[in-house]
């Protein structure tokens, strides 16, 4: 599989194996975890807490996707994670991780 599109996107894009291996990321994601070193081939477990990985685990199970916001650092993100799937089965998880900026807006379309 290639996922070249993400290569230079401004938004970490980190992708593990149903065993939570880390099979991919792209730069932006190798920066932003660098404190960690390598993680490719490495698993999630690694760095994360327990309750985090239990919830990683449950939902690669039941193919469950999980959105939240988190700030740290002064720096406010919001974190996207889904499973991956491949013909129709989970086969890991994708997770992407935005910063957003303290003036986002929003809009509600109705």
């Amino acid at each position: 599989m290639e996922y070249n599109w993400a290569d230079e996107a401004d938004f970490a894009v980190t992708i593990c194996d149903l065993e939570g291996v880390v099979i991919y990321r792209n730069r932006r994601s190798a920066d932003t975890f660098s404190k960690y070193g390598e993680l490719m081939g490495r698993s999630l477990k690694d760095c994360h807490s327990q309750a985090s990985w239990d919830k990683i685990v449950q939902m690669m199970k039941r193919g469950e996707s999980n959105t939240y916001s988190v700030e740290k650092g002064g720096i406010k993100k919001v974190i996207h994670q889904t499973p991956l799937l491949q013909d129709g089965n989970v086969s890991g998880m994708i997770e992407i991780s935005v910063i957003t900026p303290d003036d986002m807006k929003h809009f509600k379309r109705d």
